[in-house]
């Protein structure tokens, strides 16, 4: 994403800034939805709360976290980083605003599910992601930017995948854990694959040479690079469709150990010095974790439980990479310097203690009621900390150099 180009950009809209390039209203609002998903789910957890929803309550935190929290966060990038790709303009305005409404209306529509068809509740919810790949389509392809199109074939794939989760949840399917979620959650590992493995070499090596240089990450995208997406791709389709199957295990085993060994091609453990750097490589190594946990449990089933494998994946990889990345765009579309400060390192913290909760909660039964509060406590604290830190950033014009 380049800066310079957005920030010309948001000084030609002359609305309220929130809508001048697409981070900063989905940034924000999905941020606000985190915090507001999680506070009502731990109630929700303990039975002492009910929302009118049509889907059971697990399906609803697994729904509104995936399809919608992490859509907006996608919606939030991605509208920010094809211009930058194509070198057209972004969408900004009142076009833009009407596709928050139409991310917001999917949430409402689901919340309020219970008195509502099935097919419109799910008609609402895709509307957003439905526009948002014909708009990026149309844009990659009139810019000629061939490169990035398996990053809207990624999108279509996660839009089907909520279309199919919505059809589970209508025919009584237990939705959390059905071929919908993990087709959607397959899709969003695969883009963190695809953009991490630019981003995170990347903007590792510029921060080295910065320094002083010395030992670099590898450049992205070479032969091996390709050949562990390949096999994360066999290994993310083959749990999708046998997720129980010991096949998809052996696959998930190799894809884990290929990604470390991506991994640490990137010079990690120089980065300790910068925050804002070293977590996107802990969000990265989510991604294998991820994967060994969900080999550990189909080799071994009930070792660690189907669900606390799968939050590896969903509270680490994509909780904390897509914190991550949001931090350090709002830091630079918005001029301030690239660098995390004590809040910023705290929020971070607070989405590794969430997970390590979560993932405890999944060993230690009995003492699971705990464990899922202070899981969610992190996790509020985390993005209600990016809100408060970030919002100002996000809702105010763009910070001029002196």
């Amino acid at each position: 994403m380049d800066p310079a180009t957005t920030g010309k950009q948001q000084r030609a809209w002359s609305g309220p800034a929130v809508f001048s390039v697409g981070f900063r209203p989905f940034f924000f609002l999905g941020a606000l939805w985190a915090v507001v998903a999680m506070t009502l789910w731990v109630p929700m957890l303990a039975g002492r709360l009910a929302l009118p929803t049509a889907f059971d309550l697990v399906s609803w935190h697994a729904h509104e976290f995936l399809f919608g929290y992490l859509a907006a966060i996608i919606a939030g990038f991605l509208l920010t980083a094809v211009p930058s790709w194509t070198g057209r303009p972004p969408l900004t305005g009142w076009p833009l605003a009407s596709l928050v409404a139409l991310w917001l209306a999917g949430r409402v529509a689901i919340m309020f599910s219970q008195g509502l068809p099935p097919v419109v509740v799910a008609l609402v919810d895709l509307a957003m992601m439905v526009e948002l790949a014909l708009l990026l389509a149309r844009e990659i392809v009139v810019g000629s930017n061939w490169r990035n199109l398996p990053v809207v074939v990624l999108l279509v794939v996660f839009g089907a995948a909520n279309g199919l989760f919505h059809w589970e949840a209508a025919r009584g399917v237990y939705a959390a854990q059905g071929m919908g979620l993990r087709l959607g959650l397959a899709a969003s590992l695969m883009m963190i694959a695809v953009i991490g493995g630019r981003i995170v070499p990347t903007f590792t090596r510029n921060w080295l040479v910065k320094r002083g240089g010395g030992r670099l990450p590898a450049l992205p995208m070479q032969h091996f690079d390709k050949a562990a997406l390949a096999v994360l791709m066999v290994a993310l389709l083959a749990w999708t469709v046998w997720p129980n199957a010991e096949g998809t295990g052996i696959a998930l085993l190799l894809a884990g150990l290929v990604h470390f060994a991506r991994l640490a091609r990137w010079a990690g453990d120089r980065t300790f010095a910068e925050p804002l750097v070293l977590v996107l490589h802990v969000g990265y190594a989510f991604v294998p974790l991820g994967a060994l946990a969900g080999a550990a449990e189909v080799l071994g089933p009930g070792s660690i439980g189907a669900g606390t494998s799968q939050h590896v994946w969903m509270a680490g990889a994509l909780g904390l990479m897509t914190l991550a990345v949001m931090t350090r765009a709002t830091l630079g579309h918005s001029g301030h310097d690239l660098t995390a400060g004590p809040g910023t390192t705290a929020i971070y913290i607070a989405v590794i203690a969430a997970v390590a909760a979560r993932l405890s909660a999944g060993v230690w039964s009995d003492s699971s009621a705990l464990l899922h509060s202070l899981s969610g406590a992190g996790w509020i604290l985390a993005f209600a900390g990016f809100a408060t830190l970030y919002g100002p950033m996000l809702l105010r014009p763009r910070r001029m150099p002196a």
